[in-house]
């Protein structure tokens, strides 16, 4: 049975290297991997695409329901991600479908049209998810939970630094004050805020490497993989 696949969930703010490692982490155990901050983008792209009001609740839990949102594995890289027949891979990752992303998170209307279609990701072997809420709401009985974070400051350099590399343009004081608005969004909405779970082991990557906290979650998960 599907819901019977372990799982592994890595929450944490913005920048926090969550996707990273979840990603290196899913590579090294052969198991399926769930990017829920992709699939709000990709909502937030959509909604952006089709010019619907951010705050229009009723519209924004019906293109949630109805976006043909998907996800094709890469094993040279992050995976590809579609909006029908577009790549949306690139727009995903603009600053413009962060704020999107976040903003329509924090609708529950939207949060509840997306929660099966996260849910459906488990699958055996396994799952490992990374988002915000992928511990307390989407799946609580995650075998273990881990929360990823790291300084506000630490965030946004890693956020320029990966701009930087990609040509695009960016200052970094606006970086920290759109990391700390995000952070503070995040954290005080009404539904699935952004907490460990009670049960999560958290990790502060701030001075830590890629290497060494992927190192720590898979003694974690030694014996989920056995």
């Amino acid at each position: 049975m599907a819901d019977s696949a372990p799982v592994i969930t890595i929450d944490g703010p913005s920048g926090s290297g969550k996707g990273t490692i979840s990603r290196l982490v899913a590579r090294a155990l052969g198991w399926h991997f769930l990017d829920s901050g992709a699939l709000y983008r990709g909502v937030g792209v959509a909604a952006l695409r089709a010019g619907i009001d951010l705050s229009d609740v009723e519209a924004m839990a019906r293109l949630a329901l109805d976006a043909d949102i998907r996800f094709e594995d890469r094993i040279d890289g992050e995976p590809h991600v579609w909006l029908g027949s577009d790549d949306i891979s690139s727009d995903i990752r603009t600053e413009e479908a962060g704020q999107a992303a976040s903003k329509s998170a924090a609708q529950p209307a939207v949060r509840a049209a997306l929660l099966q279609k996260q849910r459906d990701f488990q699958l055996a072997p396994g799952l490992v998810a990374d988002g915000r809420d992928m511990g307390t709401i989407v799946f609580p009985q995650a075998e273990l939970k881990v929360f990823l974070t790291a300084s506000a400051e630490e965030r946004a350099r890693r956020r320029h630094k990966q701009l930087s590399e990609k040509g695009v343009t960016a200052i970094l004081p606006a970086l920290l004050r759109e990391i700390e608005e995000r952070d503070l969004r995040d954290r005080t909405r009404s539904v699935a805020p952004l907490v460990p779970a009670a049960d999560a082991r958290t990790i502060d990557s701030t001075s830590q490497s890629i290497e060494d906290v992927v190192r720590t979650v898979l003694d974690w998960a030694a014996p989920l993989a056995r």
